[in-house]
This record gives structure tokens, sequence and C-alpha cells, in this order.
């Protein structure tokens, strides 16, 4: 799994476990609907770690939080 991938697992698990809409996190977050569904729809391949700050604040959450999760401790070193 890449690590776009793991990002957008993870966003999803929190605003439906939050039982929030993508709309509704963007408004809590104050990041435009667009910026939330770009991420989500994978056009947007890596996300700002400021949104993904916003992103957090959102949900009530801290960074460390949104990040300690298994599927982002074994996540491969990517290579380009």
């Amino acid at each position: 799994m890449e690590l776009h991938d793991v990002v957008v697992k993870r966003i999803m698990e929190l605003y439906r476990d939050k039982q929030l809409t993508p709309n509704g996190l963007s408004y809590l977050a104050g990041v435009s609907q667009a910026t939330v569904k770009s991420i989500l729809n994978g056009e947007s391949k890596s996300p700002r770690i400021d949104t993904i700050k916003k992103l957090c604040d959102g949900l009530d959450i801290t960074l460390g939080e949104f990040f300690n999760t298994e599927e982002f401790d074994s996540l491969e070193q990517e290579i380009k």
C-alpha cells in the first residue's frame, strides 16, 4: 500500500468514526471541499502536512494520533 492510500484510508476512517461527511469535515477543518475531495479521490497524491494538520484539528485529534497506526508504521520507503 502506498503512502497516499494509507492517508486516504485514515482520513475516511476518522471522519466516519465522527459520523461526518467529507463536506462536514471540510467545514470543521476550514479546508475547501475541493481540497478534501481531491485528496480522497486520488487527484492530490501528496497532501501537504499543513492540510493534514487542519483536518486533524477539525477531527479534534493530534498529528501524532493521525499517524499512530500500524499502516503508517509498516510503510516501506518509497524510492523514486
